[in-house]
């Protein structure tokens, strides 16, 4: 089974991601985590790439998009497909979602273009479930530290852009996306993605 965790930047993703992963292995799965962006020797160049402030080099949104799509493959054909072949349990921060949403949504670019060069670069796969932690910009603002990287540091505007794609898509595919309050204490938010998981796992 394929989880995926996504939302805006500052709503914890990473530390529900982790305790997440703990728990699936106390449950004696095994598990593959990621990230996306990342990951895999050429993902990671490219992440640095498209998380870097240098202004030096500029990036137009179709580009991002791309690079996006490129380390997405290669994750998909190095990483978390083989995985699943084995019967692992893959755990991903972020995957298509993020690029509909990013560069769509958000960014202007033909949504349903993104879809269809995310289907090319995943050869279709998606996640059965994705986690999608949902909490207003002001408030994720306030988590981030002052170190913000290429993405983070766009503005609230871009933010809740993003936030109200995140929520057209979870009202679009509310079978696998599912929509978890950010606002709540870290160990209730856990419980309820336990409880969506061992449903799904069962």
């Amino acid at each position: 089974m394929f989880f995926s965790f996504d939302g805006i930047d500052g709503v914890g993703k990473t530390t529900q991601m982790q305790l997440f992963c703990d728990w699936l292995v106390e449950q004696r799965h095994e598990v593959v985590s990621c990230r996306d962006p990342g990951s895999t020797p050429l993902g990671e160049r490219i992440r640095e790439l498209l998380l870097s402030s240098d202004e030096a080099t500029p990036i137009e949104a179709r580009s991002e998009m791309l690079l996006y799509m490129a380390a997405r493959a290669q994750l998909v054909d190095e990483i978390v497909q083989p995985a699943l072949d084995e019967g692992k349990l893959v755990v991903s921060d972020r995957f298509l979602l993020a690029n509909v949403v990013y560069q769509g949504y958000a960014g202007g670019l033909d949504i349903a273009s993104v879809r269809a060069v995310g289907a090319i670069a995943t050869e279709g796969l998606s996640p059965d479930c994705t986690f999608l932690l949902d909490m207003s910009p002001e408030n994720a603002s306030e988590r981030m530290g002052d170190q913000l990287d290429r993405m983070e540091s766009r503005g609230n505007a871009y933010r809740n852009r993003l936030r109200e794609g995140f929520l057209a898509e979870a009202k679009l595919q509310s079978k696998s996306i599912h929509l978890v309050d950010a606002a709540r204490s870290i160990d209730v938010i856990q419980a309820e993605l336990r409880n969506i998981a061992g449903r799904l796992l069962a």
